[in-house]
């Protein structure tokens, strides 16, 4: 599949969007870190912010305080998610099991 041509303007503005979409997804990450938010609470937003539903589960998990990606990895099997798995990509039971593991 060809890429779509774009003039500058909008090569600019996807760049921009682009980058606040990283920001805004290290914002979460460092607030999780800092025990300003939950993982639930990540969760929950990701509803209503579908840049938030790209966060890797493992790498939400792996920054929770105390928790690195070894204990994620761990996590993940317990709760028989693939390690590839996006928030948003999270079905109702993992979601469920997710929330009940961390709440």
């Amino acid at each position: 599949m060809a890429l779509p041509k774009l003039t500058d303007e909008q090569r600019a503005v996807a760049l921009e969007q682009a980058t606040a979409a990283r920001q805004r997804r290290a914002e979460v990450k460092r607030n999780v870190k800092a025990g300003k938010m939950t993982i639930p609470e990540v969760i929950e937003l990701s509803a209503s912010e579908p840049v938030l539903g790209k966060i890797r589960v493992s790498a939400l998990i792996a920054s929770l305080p105390g928790v690195g990606t070894a204990k994620a990895k761990q996590v993940m099997d317990e709760l028989s998610i693939s390690e590839s798995r996006r928030v948003a990509g999270l079905g109702r039971h993992q979601r469920e099991a997710l929330i009940k593991r961390f709440s």
